[in-house]
């Protein structure tokens, strides 16, 4: 089942976030390229958050578990949730 990773971050400074970005980046390529992220990025609004949807939960929690921006304490909040998406 597909899972969402919800992203809330009011607190951290672009600047923080662009210091850390590189290494977050490593791990994105990653999962993008073994096909196990189906859409990742951040909301318009700037501290809105983020949003990534992965093909399992699995590859979710192996995601945030190794993604520098949860590690680091730059998100105050991560949600997963596992979604029946209706367009399979």
């Amino acid at each position: 089942m597909k899972t969402v990773v919800l992203y809330e971050n009011p607190g951290a400074s672009m600047e923080k976030f662009m210091e850390v970005f590189p290494r977050h980046q490593a791990v994105e390529d990653e999962f993008v390229k073994a096909g196990k992220v189906l859409g990742i990025g951040a909301f318009k609004i700037p501290g809105d958050g983020a949003m990534a949807i992965f093909i399992d939960k699995e590859s979710a929690d192996d995601f945030v578990s190794r993604d520098p921006f949860a590690a680091e304490g730059l998100y105050t909040k991560v949600t997963i949730k596992e979604w029946d998406d209706e367009i399979k």
